[in-house]
């Protein structure tokens, strides 16, 4: 079994205007595991995404990644969001080469890295294309590219592939898996989709409605590439279905 790479113990987190969205809520995720934080819309699956993240300061318990304990954002961390935060008055390749650029890369390594990370998502021969000319799926492609090209410990990812249609979505899943398995990196994966989150993960968390609270945690013991047709698949989708059917009544 892997080591424990974040420990999430027994935090809370309230707004000022009285909402409690976590009470002594804790979790561990593994070294290298695609983790996904599942549950009703609004339970607070962002909110600990960014809890983790070090960009939210937790009101209660602690969080700790290799047994530092989370005080603010984190070098190690990279977040991919659902809307596209891409430059659209830079090109691909330089869109992929900004945080390298932030952090001092030399020119060479830079060069080197951009075309390795663009070709790893399938974009060779875009280099010089700006967003606007790229679909949707070429964009969340890029976002996935300039954040694997600063090398982070850790991906977190919240409902990246929300905004796409269903047939781009399914090959984004593919893609994702692609990459993590070469990549291997940690993953932290928000998403409000089951479908997505059995195809994708090793675990998965279930949460109730606010304030939020573990309701299971679900192991995803199917090896990739899935059948999405097998009964194992279709036995743990459906219980999945089931118990966020019942986050939404508590």
């Amino acid at each position: 079994m892997p080591g424990t790479k974040i420990a999430v113990a027994g935090i809370s987190k309230r707004y000022t205007d009285g909402l409690v969205v976590f009470e002594r809520l804790s979790v561990e995720v593994h070294e290298d595991e695609f983790f996904c934080i599942l549950g009703p819309s609004g339970c607070g699956k962002t909110t600990l995404l960014r809890l983790i993240d070090g960009l939210l300061p937790a009101d209660g318990g602690e969080i700790r990644i290799d047994g530092e304990r989370v005080t603010g954002p984190r070098p190690d961390v990279v977040m991919v969001f659902q809307h596209f935060g891409l430059f659209p008055w830079k090109r691909l390749d330089q869109n992929v080469a900004y945080g390298l650029k932030l952090r001092g890369v030399p020119q060479a390594e830079t060069a080197e890295r951009v075309a390795r990370y663009i070709k790893l998502v399938g974009l060779e021969g875009f280099e010089r294309a700006y967003p606007h000319e790229l679909s949707g799926g070429m964009k969340q492609r890029l976002e996935v590219a300039r954040a694997l090209a600063v090398n982070p410990d850790m991906l977190f990812l919240d409902e990246p592939f929300g905004s796409l249609d269903s047939i781009t979505r399914l090959g984004m899943r593919s893609e994702l898996l692609r990459i993590w398995e070469l990549e291997r990196k940690t993953i932290l994966f928000v998403t409000h989709d089951i479908e997505e989150a059995v195809q994708l993960a090793d675990r998965v968390v279930v949460l109730s409605s606010r304030p939020a609270r573990i309701r299971r945690i679900v192991e995803i013991d199917i090896p990739h590439p899935r059948d999405i047709s097998s009964a194992r698949y279709l036995e743990l989708r459906d219980g999945i279905f089931e118990e966020i059917g019942l986050a939404h009544k508590v």
